[in-house]
Parts: C-alpha cells; structure tokens; sequence
C-alpha cells in the first residue's frame, strides 16, 4: 500500500536498485517478495539490469529457501557473516553459528548466485587481531566480490549499553577497532580489493550500485516503519512504531515527517557522504551546483584540517589512509552554517 502511496516521489526516476534491507528481509517467502518486486515494477520505471539485493542471515538460507529464491528476481545477497568463531557469535547473540555461515555462503555460490557481499564485524573485546585476521583471510577465500566491515557500536537503551554500565561486559576500545581497521584496509586492497567507501570494498568492476549511489547523493525511497527517503532537496522518514505504522497506512496517510534541506544541509550532506567516497569531495562540482560563496567556505576549512589526513588533486578532496580513520571528524569540522556566514560576510 504504501509503495502506491509513494509512487511520485521519486518524480518518475529510473530505478536502478532494490534494497531488502533492515530488520530481517530473509523470513519473506519467495511468493511475498515476488508480491513486493511485482507491485514495485508496476508503480515504478525499474530497469531491466536493476540490482535487487536481499539481507539475509546465514541460518536462513537453508536448502530449500535458497532453492525458492532462485525462482525470484533478487540477484544480490547481503549475508550477515559477521564472524566464523563460534564464541563472537554467541556473544553477539547471533541467530546462526560459524557452522552456518559457512554452509550459507557455499550454498548460495552453488545455486548460482555469484553477486554477494558479506558482512563482518570488528572492534568488540573478544575479537583480538589473530581471530580478526583469520576472518578477513576466510571471506576472501570465498572468492566473493564484494565485503563491508563495520566496527562494533553500542547503542543507547541496549543490552549491552546497561551490561557494560554495570560492568559485566567490557566497554568498547577505539584504539583497538583503529588498529582492527587498519588491518582490514590493507589486507583487502593487497588481496586486490578496492576501498570504495570507508566500510566497503569490492573486486575492480564489482562495486555495489545501491551503496555506491546512496554515497553519491542519488535519491532513494525508503518504505516501511523507520524507512528514510531522501529525493536531493527533501528528506523523509516514516515513524517507527508498527502499530501506528500500520493505522496510517490502513487511513491511506504516509506515517512521515519531511524536512526541507537548506543549501548549508545539502552541502554538508554531500561533505558527509563524498569524503567517505574514494570518489572524494568535488570542489568544482560544489561551485557549480551551490556558487562561488560556498566553495570558499569550504577551502577555508580545508586549512584547518591536518595535511597528512586529506589529499587534493585537480579539485578532488579525499581522504588518505590515516584520514579515513577520522572521517567524521573531518567531516564535521568542513560543516558549514553557510547561509549564516554568507549573510555576515556581505
């Protein structure tokens, strides 16, 4: 209902990738997800190559479940590894065990499915750099063409927020993950992995559309409780509560709120999601689209950032090795207040 309700927000644009995502998408059945991708060609302009990726736990894909996916047309897998020691597992209170997410790669590889990326974690106390290295060496082994790796955060209101609070697990040590994502970041670029955005690498050729778009500020529909949208000027975010989700959608009203991007929130949202970007920040791109004014903003605030932490090269901005571990950092200090600031200066 709401893909219908939805259906002019992306002004008719060409759509590219499907994206399972969030929550657990592997528990739809073959006949729900081909009720979804039907409903979404008929209301949508879908192109013919569109990568249709599906989320999926390990302990999901069991034999017959793979079997009824290859009659759908998700022809991308997202599988939420995360670790091959039975012991991280347990401790991250994972649903599949090393067993499993070995047995789910294989099979899926068997079936035919070649698109797939795996997910690992790192960061967290029982994962010291023997087992992290073991891990990487065992997704790559698997010959896959795409790996995202994030470091393990914890989350206000969680049980391991009010474990570590009470001291019966131990806090989360960033030196640790810095010194875990260095180990990644040269591991995968030696086994000829690309570093495309800071938590993805893929095979020369095998970037993954949907990821790469969203960093790249094309627009995208999110649909379902929590689900974000953003079309380049508007962003839009459905409530997260199911029941009240539902209620809304049984009224035929989008459960959202909408908030208009000012000049200064789209250069600072392009700031945010190009610099993670091996694509990086592009100065002339920024003068064309928001003026001179703006850019010179900007290259102030590139004075203030330390030099062994950026590059630049015929108005590209990225970041350098060192400076990928402070990505956020760096971003927020380019943030500008750009509307403000051009007012005073004139």
């Amino acid at each position: 209902s709401e893909l219908v309700m939805q259906k002019d927000f992306l002004d008719k644009q060409k759509i590219e990738t499907i994206y399972f995502g969030g929550g657990t998408p592997s528990l739809l059945t073959a006949e729900e997800l081909h009720l979804l991708i039907n409903e979404i060609t008929n209301y949508y302009d879908v192109l013919p190559s569109a990568e249709i990726t599906l989320e999926a736990n390990p302990d999901d894909l069991n034999p017959q479940k793979v079997k009824e996916l290859k009659q759908t047309a998700v022809n991308r897998f997202s599988i939420g590894i995360q670790s091959f020691f039975e012991e991280d597992l347990v401790w991250m209170n994972r649903a599949h065990n090393s067993s499993e997410a070995e047995s789910s790669i294989k099979r899926v590889q068997d079936a035919g499915f070649e698109n797939i990326t795996l997910d690992l974690i790192y960061g967290y106390p029982l994962l010291n750099n023997e087992k992290w290295l073991s891990n990487i060496s065992r997704v790559i082994d698997f010959n896959v063409p795409h790996i995202s790796a994030y470091s393990m955060t914890v989350e206000p209101a969680t049980a391991l927020a009010s474990f570590i609070s009470k001291g019966k697990q131990q806090a989360m040590n960033e030196s640790q993950s810095a010194e875990q994502f260095v180990l990644l970041m040269e591991n995968l670029e030696h086994a000829g992995f690309e570093h495309y955005e800071i938590s993805n690498f893929a095979r020369p050729g095998r970037v993954s559309r949907h990821n790469s778009n969203y960093w790249k500020g094309v627009p995208y529909l999110g649909i379902g409780p929590s689900a974000h949208s953003y079309n380049g000027k508007n962003r839009q975010w459905n409530i997260s509560n199911n029941a009240l989700y539902l209620k809304s959608i049984e009224r035929h009203e989008i459960p959202s709120e909408m908030e208009v991007l000012t000049i200064s929130n789209q250069i600072n949202e392009y700031i945010m999601t190009s610099l993670r970007t091996s694509w990086g920040m592009d100065l002339g791109l920024i003068q064309t689209k928001f003026g001179v004014d703006y850019l010179k903003l900007i290259e102030n605030n590139l004075q203030n950032i330390n030099k062994t932490w950026i590059k630049k090269d015929e108005g590209i901005v990225q970041l350098t090795q060192e400076g990928k571990l402070y990505a956020d950092h760096i971003a927020s200090e380019l943030f500008i207040d750009a509307d403000k600031q051009i007012e005073q200066n004139r």
